[in-house]
């Protein structure tokens, strides 16, 4: 079914949602303390009836005045709708978004001028660019979308979306019409890219077409309505340049972490939900030289690699019956047949860590990933309880000799309270003493005060060299000297 069919079915139910309703008339004091208008004026002695007086004016009320203008312009707006996606040629390319716009434009412009619509100009651009987006985008979201401040938008059900801007989350005004609105925005979203989403399969992951990620979630599981969770990627990915403005980390540690990328040690990077492991993820591969071939694989394609030589690959769920589902270790497992420079993994989950460490250590080494964790060394131990979900029984000393020997450095990024990202950690992996996997920081997060509201830091070395260091200077790297804090 096209998309103007789908908007069109979507329109009876909305026209009922958008019915103004009628402003209860204030009440007139009585005249004369008698019942209103139940007595004539009285005459005077030359026979002529005296004038009432003038009526009090109606009580102001901001509630009876806002509803009525604000319910009509919404019936309005519908009417306009259904009219124009009738008229609307039903051959026409919706790709072909400038010409699927200049004849919005035109009829809305004739449509308008029938219907006689008193709008201000401002109103009439409003109801033109909320039309085109319910046509052509994503309707009450895409405001939401083009505004670059804004980093995450959350839809929890019809009548409240929040957005994230700054790291701290705001309620918004915008609305949707009823939980049929919400489902047809979410089915926009994942049609493009094969996803279902129904009561049989109610969560779906999917991706927007600038690669922001996006989750949505259905009734019955959610009790609120349908749910949707975008998480917005810039338009231009972010630099060292721009990290560095954000106070994420200085550029002697950006310098540091180009040199490890091009010294090919295995990182990962770890931190909670939304601490910008991804971002960050993003940063590290665009150190990767250009004649390299990279792979890149995911769940939903967020990477944004900008090198030549990328060839980016896509986890796919289940279908209707069940069936036809590729899970990201085969991915990882193809990917060794695909004769990669470097293989990058979006986020690290399950039973394909393990994998990941046999790719590390059989000759792919400048490997990357992304994994959740509070700290390092609770990074290293959820790869060992996600390699113990790959159904190996592997011993609890040989899945840690697999991580010593495979993961280099672990770069841990946290989101403070005040809303900002930072990277909080360096860390070495040094090896195993005993059973103990020996760790060590490179670079801390120092604390030194907050400042209207703003977490003040650095990013300071603890003086110890790292054992790679031998690394750089095979691969002819030359840091500074005083970059870990003491000279060499």
């Amino acid at each position: 079914m096209s998309l103007l069919k789908r908007i069109e079915r979507a329109r009876p139910a909305a026209e009922g949602e958008g019915t103004a309703q009628p402003a209860v008339p204030a009440p007139v004091p009585p005249q004369g303390g008698g019942p209103q208008g139940s007595q004539p004026p009285a005459p005077t002695a030359g026979g002529t009836p005296t004038p009432p007086p003038p009526a009090a004016p109606a009580p102001a009320s901001r509630f009876t005045a806002a509803l009525p203008a604000r319910e009509s312009f919404r019936e309005a707006k519908f009417r306009v709708q259904n009219r124009l996606i009738n008229e609307l040629d039903p051959k026409l390319d919706l790709t072909n978004q400038v010409e699927v716009r200049r004849q919005i434009e035109e009829l809305f412009g004739k449509i308008a001028d029938e219907e006689g619509l008193a709008l201000t100009r401002a109103e009439r651009v409003r109801m033109l660019e909320q039309i085109t987006d319910e046509i052509l985008g994503l309707g009450p979201l895409e405001p939401l979308l083009r505004d670059e401040t804004i980093t995450e938008v959350m839809v929890n059900g019809p009548q409240q979306v929040y957005i994230e801007r700054e790291g701290r989350l705001e309620l918004t005004n915008v609305t949707f019409q009823n939980d049929e609105h919400v489902m047809k925005i979410i089915q926009r979203i994942i049609a493009p890219i094969g996803r279902r989403v129904d009561e049989s399969s109610p969560m779906v992951d999917a991706r927007l077409a600038d690669g922001s990620r996006v989750n949505a979630i259905i009734p019955p599981l959610s009790l609120v309505g349908p749910v949707i969770t975008i998480r917005k990627f810039s338009a231009t990915p972010f630099t060292v340049d721009d990290l560095v403005r954000f106070g994420t980390a200085t550029p002697e540690m950006f310098e540091f972490l180009e040199a490890c990328v091009k010294a090919r040690l295995n990182i990962f990077v770890s931190g909670g939900t939304g601490s910008g492991k991804t971002t960050m993820l993003n940063i590290l591969s665009s150190f990767i030289p250009d004649d390299e071939r990279i792979v890149t694989i995911e769940d939903a394609a967020e990477l944004q690699l900008r090198q030549e030589h990328v060839i980016t690959l896509e986890a796919r769920p289940s279908n209707i019956e069940g069936k036809g589902a590729i899970p990201i270790r085969e991915l990882v497992r193809n990917a060794l047949r695909m004769r990669p420079d470097r293989i990058v993994v979006g986020e690290c989950r399950s039973g394909e860590a393990l994998d990941m460490l046999q790719a590390m250590n059989t000759g792919h080494d400048g490997s990357m990933s992304t994994g959740h964790a509070n700290t390092p060394r609770d990074m290293l131990s959820r790869l060992e309880t996600m390699v113990l979900m790959a159904g190996m029984d592997l011993p609890l000393r040989a899945i840690r000799e697999q991580i010593a020997s495979a993961v280099d450095l672990i770069v841990h990024q946290n989101r403070l309270k005040d809303g900002t990202r930072k990277i909080v950690n360096i860390t070495e992996v040094q090896g195993m003493e005993g059973d103990v996997i020996v760790m060590q920081d490179v670079f801390v997060f120092e604390q030194t005060g907050v400042e209207e509201g703003k977490i003040r830091g650095r990013l300071k070395p603890t003086g110890i060299r790292p054992h790679f260091v031998e690394r750089f200077e095979t691969a002819g790297i030359h840091l500074p000297p005083n970059i870990f804090g003491s000279p060499f």
